[in-house]
């Protein structure tokens, strides 16, 4: 979805303040948000694309004044709620009402359905390595990223929407987070790291020696077709000219005189033998 979180290219945030020797946790409750969040997707109550959505879904002011395990901590919140596994009284009070079941969720589904795949499985890494999940694109092939602004969440940022960019690398296939983060199935697919260069994104203005890398999955992408036009106009353009009396006068002359050294080159050749 279009939010603030998506802050890419954005200004008016100021400058990314970096820590000196930051520590991994700032407080002990974050040691347990940390265990919280990987416990409820170890057991498969919700998925990391899921848990990013519920991020997205905080409130602007909000978003924009939490810290990174408040982010978290929100999220997790929303999820065991939306799941069922506790309730909002329970939430309130501190203590469970009484036992909850989180179900765990099927395999890998290619199609659609509920499927979902887990890093805290070989799943995940089987499926990236899948030869049966052909790709669209290869290294080398110019593409255009989606123009898209869809509702639900995804993974495309907003600044390199509609521009143009090379692919460099294929990574292999993974789960789409579209679906993925809506229980509309895994849809797996390969994912590129397409480069985009700096003025292509920000305009002219920018250092053309600064391109952005981008991991984007095949339905984010599509052919640059402007890119063969040039070539294919000029091709065209020759195929299709009429020949003037001038050219075709320069085409016999150029073919009679080949004809005669042709002939010469044989009578030189009978007087020898």
């Amino acid at each position: 979805m279009n939010g603030v979180h998506d802050l890419g290219g954005m200004h008016g945030f100021g400058p990314v303040i970096r820590e000196q020797d930051e520590p991994v946790f700032h407080s002990e409750w974050e040691k347990r948000v940390f265990a919280m969040t990987l416990t409820a997707m170890g057991r498969r109550v919700c998925n990391v694309d899921e848990f990013r959505r519920a991020i997205e879904r905080m409130p602007p002011a909000r978003y924009l004044a939490a810290t990174y395990y408040e982010k978290w901590l929100h999220a997790v919140e929303s999820l065991l709620i939306e799941k069922g596994v506790i309730t909002r009284e329970e939430l309130a009070s501190g203590h469970a009402a009484a036992p909850a079941l989180a179900k765990a969720t099927g395999s890998l589904d290619e199609g659609g359905g509920s499927g979902r795949v887990e890093s805290f499985d070989n799943s995940a890494v089987k499926l990236r390595f899948d030869k049966r999940i052909k790709p669209g694109f290869k290294a080398g092939d110019r593409v255009v990223a989606r123009n898209l602004n869809p509702e639900h969440h995804t993974r495309l940022p907003r600044y390199a929407r509609g521009k143009r960019g090379v692919i460099r690398y294929d990574q292999g296939v993974f789960v789409f987070p579209d679906t993925h983060a809506h229980g509309q199935g895994a849809k797996p697919q390969h994912v590129y790291t397409v480069v985009f260069e700096a003025r292509e994104l920000w305009g002219p203005d920018r250092n053309e020696r600064a391109p952005v890398y981008l991991d984007c999955w095949e339905d984010y992408l599509e052919r640059d077709r402007t890119a063969a036009k040039p070539a294919a106009r000029a091709a065209a353009k020759t195929a299709g000219k009429p020949r003037t009396a001038k050219s075709a006068a320069k085409s016999g002359a150029k073919s009679r005189t080949t004809s005669r050294t042709k002939s010469r080159a044989a009578t030189k050749k009978g007087r020898k033998r």
